[in-house]
């Protein structure tokens, strides 16, 4: 996880995900398929404060497979939201996806000290509703009519992890993450709902 620099991770994010119309159904932006108008709005995103975005860096090829978003930062609550997730197909379901979602929260409660982190989506997005519980978020319900986005309703699935629930899921993170859970395929032996 390193802060998103349009110059550095522009060709990788654009190669990534532009021939997957799919990925970006209930993102705020795109898809895009005009590389001056991806360049123009990852050039906004790395020039922001908050939302404050990331790269998802793959450590072997040190190339871009996708990127996540710090938003609705509020140190007097500390309370922070993460949002604006795009995995390109080649980080999705993978070891490296989980092992980002764990460094964030270790970030946000163990550097930052925030009390209360939240992953909103669509209620409609079920992978990323199936996501925040398997990643130990807890649901708190629907907000109906929450948004307007691209011109359709969105009502929003709301999920929240506490700092007092970070220990135990940092455990659960981090017995998943270790090299002995994933065989020599790289196929996980134990899932993280099980750890």
């Amino acid at each position: 996880m390193v802060p998103l620099d349009a110059a550095q991770h522009g060709d990788a994010l654009f190669e990534g995900v532009t021939r997957h119309d799919e990925l970006w159904r209930y993102l705020f932006d795109g898809p895009y398929h005009d590389r001056a108008a991806f360049d123009a709005v990852t050039e906004k995103m790395a020039a922001s404060d908050d939302p404050l975005f990331y790269a998802i860096v793959d450590k072997s090829s040190g190339v871009a497979v996708g990127r996540a978003a710090l938003m609705r930062i509020e140190p007097a609550h500390r309370v922070i939201e993460v949002g604006s997730i795009l995995y390109s197909p080649k980080l999705q379901r993978t070891r490296a996806a989980t092992e980002a979602m764990y460094l964030l929260a270790r970030y946000i409660f163990e550097d930052l000290g925030y009390r209360r982190y939240e992953w909103k989506c669509n209620a409609l997005n079920a992978p990323s509703r199936a996501a925040a519980l398997r990643l130990g978020f807890t649901y708190e319900g629907i907000f109906r009519q929450h948004m307007i986005i691209k011109g359709e309703n969105r009502d929003s699935a709301w999920y929240s992890m506490l700092d007092g629930e970070w220990p135990a899921r940092k455990a659960r993170f981090e017995a998943w993450l270790a090299p002995q859970n994933f065989d020599a395929r790289g196929r996980q032996r134990t899932a993280l709902s099980q750890t």
